[in-house]
């Protein structure tokens, strides 16, 4: 199945409902109308990251999110192809779906994580290790 563009119907790649566009400025990304998870076509989490007040599109409850992890075989909305677990290198117990093609998914509650490395993030990484 190939990517179109101007065909925005993409699903979400954790619970299968349909995600709506969301936008803060310029950049445009999509969440689930269920779980409320987030997909980032490649470069956005980290635009959006840099911005002021950028987490504002994460709407989502992380104990909703963490009702997610579960769920193992995740297919990349735009390819369909599986999609590989990855931790955030500097918290690594922030962990996402990640297609090296098209981007990346986080469930309701970890873009705010991720966007925010405090210093409990690092005494946390020391405890919890890889998993």
């Amino acid at each position: 199945m190939e990517y179109n563009p101007d065909q925005h119907s993409l699903k979400c790649p954790k619970c299968g409902h349909g995600m709506n566009e969301v936008s803060y400025g310029n950049i445009t990304i999509d969440r689930c109308s269920n779980c409320q998870g987030l997909w980032f076509d490649s470069g956005e989490a980290d635009q959006l990251k840099a911005r002021w007040m950028g987490e504002a599109l994460d709407v989502g409850q992380p104990a909703e999110g963490r009702k997610w992890d579960a769920v193992e075989d995740i297919a990349c909305p735009r390819c369909q192809r599986d999609m590989e677990k990855t931790c955030d290198a500097k918290q690594p117990h922030i962990w996402y779906e990640t297609c090296s093609e098209h981007g990346l998914f986080m469930d309701a509650g970890e873009f705010t994580d991720y966007k925010y490395e405090t210093l409990v993030d690092r005494f946390r990484s020391l405890i919890k290790g890889a998993r």
